[in-house]
């Protein structure tokens, strides 16, 4: 008999979420609380320092501030700094745009860029998808193999490791390092990093090649870009594979057999053992 377990998945799916809520406000609520504090106070000690201004003249300057980074202008450093809009940067921003990552660090400020923003990301999220699509046929192979995991768990399992293993290191591991060695981060805020950007969950509190303290080569971001398209095919197929594996486990959790057809269907299987997916009869 088949038993429904979108319901289930449903209540797991929102449970997450609200679980997720609570631990980022435990974790994070006091924290803002205290650099809240730690701001105010500093405005108080520079207005004590500097009599000639006044409170509103201080705002309007923190108005400032806050619109030239909304801007993409880093306010450290002076008008000597590069460009975020030369050549390099301009490869990188267009990367992230079309592979959804959207730092939000930079974005175009003039309307004709914002209204060639909307249509080059139109067709080039459309071009990146099928892009990484016919990468990822490349790794198709991996792919079936894992999803015979089940069936065949004592060759697939190796070839799961070999697989994940090779792609955490070429993907997350050495490119933290590199990342957390030219940006002067730490190696968790490298990885951090790493991930967040092929996850395409993109927060922008971490961006490559934004410090104006720091002399970059001018292909930096540019082969940054590269390293995140062939990251995105793996990761995403990590993805996908879990997703996979988590309804085959809400399947065969939730789906009970007819014990007077498991004898046929079950030979089948053993006879079969070719195909990618394990069936439970009802």
């Amino acid at each position: 008999q088949q038993i429904s377990w979108t319901p289930l998945l449903v209540v797991g799916y929102l449970f997450y979420l609200l679980l997720g809520a609570m631990v980022f406000q435990l974790l994070e609520k006091h924290a803002e609380t205290h650099f809240r504090d730690q701001f105010q106070m500093e405005k108080l000690k520079f207005l004590q320092n500097y009599t000639c201004l006044d409170k509103q003249a201080l705002e309007q300057f923190v108005q400032i501030f806050l619109e030239a980074w909304e801007k993409g202008v880093n306010p450290e450093g002076n008008s000597t700094n590069p460009s975020n809009w030369d050549f390099s940067n301009s490869f990188f921003f267009a990367g992230t745009v079309v592979t959804t990552i959207g730092y939000g660090n930079l974005s175009p400020s003039t309307v004709a860029g914002q209204i060639f923003c909307v249509f080059y990301a139109l067709f080039g999220v459309p071009l990146n998808l099928a892009f990484l699509n016919q990468l990822g046929k490349g790794l198709n192979a991996h792919l079936i193999t894992l999803e015979r995991w089940v069936q065949k768990p004592g060759r697939a399992q190796v070839q799961l490791a070999v697989f994940l293993t090779t792609g955490t290191l070429l993907f997350l591991v050495f490119p933290s390092l590199v990342f957390s060695y030219v940006e002067g981060w730490s190696y968790g805020e490298g990885f951090y990093f790493t991930f967040i950007t092929l996850s395409t969950i993109g927060f922008g509190d971490y961006v490559v090649g934004t410090n104006p303290n720091k002399h970059y080569i001018p292909v930096y971001r540019s082969l940054t870009v590269i390293w995140i398209v062939f990251g995105l095919a793996w990761l995403a197929l990590v993805f996908n594979v879990g997703a996979d594996l988590m309804e085959k486990f809400l399947q065969l959790k939730w789906h009970k057999p007819d014990l007077s057809l498991a004898e046929g269907p079950t030979t089948k299987l053993e006879d079969e053992p070719e195909q990618p997916r394990i069936h439970i009869p009802s």
